[in-house]
C-alpha cells in the first residue's frame, strides 16, 4: 500500500489551497492531468488517491467527483428510502471504545426488545410505506444467528418490507460463538428471508486503526471476507467508512483500496456511505480530536467517488452533517440521500441527531436541482411518480 504520513491525518492535516496549486506548477500541472485522466475514464492509482487528497482543493476535488456522478447518473435524480434503524438490543462485549451505544451485558441500561415491540416498530414504518428495516444489535453473548433467523422469518411472514440487517462483524461473532463456518451463517440467514447486509463495523479497514480504535472487534480480512460470502450467497451489501479520529491520509486511500479490490471481484455492494467520527461522549473520547471539519467531510466524500469507479451509488450522511451539507455534497459526488431513519439510536447516543421528515428530504434534493424519488434496499426506484426502468424489486432480481 501506500507509505504513510508520519501524523494522523485528523490530527496535523491543513487542507490545500486553491492559491499553493496555482503557485507550483508541478501540482497544478499534475492535478490538470489526473482530471483529465478520470474524466476520460481512467481509474485512480493509490499514489494519485493519495496526491489528491494531499493537493486537490476542494472546489477542484468537487468539480472533478460531480462530474463523475454525472457520467454514472446524467439523469437529475437523487434517490432515497424510506426506512427504520432498528436496534433489537443494546449489548455488546466488543467494548468499542468510539461507541456510545452499546451496554455491557448486566448494565441497568442493556436492554432486549421485545417481539411485540419490534413487530410495532415494524408496522409503523410499514405504514408509512416503508421499504426497508435497518436492523443491527451488538455482540451478545446470548443472542446468535438462531435467534436472528426466527426474527427474520416471523417479519418476512407478517410485513412486506425488507431486512436489511446485521453486520459483518455480527456475522463473524456468530460464527465464532457457534463454532461454524461464515458461510454456513449466511445461508441460514438468507434462508430466513434476509434481503440485504448494511456495511456497517467497517470503521477503517486498516488493522493499525483497527488495534486502536475496536481491538476486539473483527479484522480487516474477516470483514471483506463476510461481505465476500454474503455476495457468494446472491445477496448484496453496502460499505461505508467511519473517518476523522486516529487515522492517516494513506489508510484512508487503504481502506477505498480494499473496498474497490472487493468490488471488482463480487460486483456485490449496492453502495458507498462514509461520515465522520462523532467523538463527544464516547467511552474513549480522550484518545479522538476533534470531530472533523465539514471540508474534511466534503473532500473525503468528492475523493471515494472518484476512487470507487466500480461503485454505482455514493450516498450522503444527513444524519451526521446535517442537511445543508447534505445538500452540498449532491454536488460532491453523492447521487443518494440514504435512508430516512425513522429511528437512530447509534449516533445519536453520541449526541449527534439529525433526523428529518421525508417531506423536508425530498425539499433539500429538490433545493439542490435535483428531482427526489424512492427506492429499494436494491436501488430500485418503487416511487410512483417515475415513468420508466426501475430496476430490481427483489433480492433475487438484484443478485450478485
Amino acid at each position: 500500500m501506500i507509505a504513510e504520513p508520519a501524523s494522523p491525518a485528523s490530527a496535523d492535516w491543513r487542507a490545500p489551497l486553491a492559491s499553493s496549486a496555482r503557485q507550483d506548477d508541478r501540482v497544478r500541472t499534475e492535478l490538470l492531468r489526473l482530471e483529465d485522466h478520470v474524466l476520460a475514464g481512467g481509474r485512480v492509482t493509490p499514489e494519485q488517491g493519495l496526491f489528491l487528497h494531499e493537493h486537490a482543493d476542494l472546489p477542484t476535488l468537487g468539480r472533478i467527483a460531480d462530474a463523475v456522478r454525472h457520467a454514472k447518473h446524467p439523469a437529475p435524480i437523487v434517490t432515497y428510502i424510506v426506512d427504520r434503524n432498528l436496534n433489537p438490543t443494546n449489548v455488546c462485549i466488543t467494548d468499542c471504545g468510539f461507541c456510545a451505544f452499546y451496554r455491557r451485558p448486566g448494565d441497568a441500561e442493556a436492554y432486549v426488545l421485545s417481539r411485540d415491540e419490534i413487530y410495532a416498530k415494524v408496522q409503523a414504518t410499514v405504514d408509512l410505506a416503508g421499504q426497508q428495516l435497518l436492523m443491527q444489535g451488538g455482540h451478545h453473548p446470548y443472542i446468535l444467528s438462531d435467534w436472528w433467523c426466527e426474527l427474520i422469518a416471523d417479519i418476512g411472514e407478517r410485513f412486506d418490507i425488507n431486512c436489511h440487517a446485521l453486520s459483518a462483524p455480527e456475522i463473524d461473532h456468530f460464527a465464532k460463538v457457534e463454532k461454524r463456518p461464515v458461510a454456513d451463517v449466511v445461508a441460514d440467514l438468507a434462508a430466513a428471508g434476509l434481503g440485504s447486509v448494511p456495511g456497517a463495523g467497517a470503521e477503517m479497514l486498516v488493522e493499525r486503526v483497527r488495534k486502536i480504535i475496536a481491538p476486539k472487534k473483527t479484522t480487516t480480512d474477516q470483514w471483506l471476507d463476510v461481505h465476500k460470502k454474503v455476495h457468494e450467497a446472491g445477496l448484496r451489501s453496502s460499505a461505508t467508512m467511519m473517518f476523522g479520529h486516529v487515522e492517516t491520509a494513506a489508510e484512508r486511500i487503504e481502506h477505498l483500496e480494499r473496498l474497490r479490490n472487493l468490488q471488482d471481484e463480487t460486483k456485490g455492494f449496492t453502495a458507498f456511505a462514509c461520515w465522520t467520527c462523532q467523538p463527544k461522549g464516547v467511552p474513549e473520547e480522550h484518545i479522538y480530536p476533534a470531530a472533523a471539519t465539514p471540508a474534511v467531510y466534503l473532500r473525503v466524500q468528492a475523493l471515494a467517488r472518484i476512487y470507487l469507479d466500480n461503485f454505482e451509488n455514493i450516498q450522503t450522511s444527513f444524519v451526521t452533517q446535517g442537511m445543508k451539507m447534505a445538500q452540498v455534497t449532491l454536488r460532491y459526488g453523492c447521487n443518494d440521500f440514504g435512508g430516512t431513519m425513522l429511528e437512530e439510536n447509534v449516533v445519536s447516543a453520541a449526541g449527534c441527531f439529525h433526523l428529518e421528515s421525508i417531506q423536508k428530504i425530498e425539499r433539500s434534493i429538490e433545493g439542490a436541482g435535483f428531482r427526489p424519488l424512492q427506492r429499494n434496499s436494491w436501488y430500485g426506484i418503487v416511487d410512483e411518480r417515475f415513468e420508466g426502468e426501475r430496476g430490481p424489486v427483489c433480492r433475487e432480481e438484484a443478485r450478485a
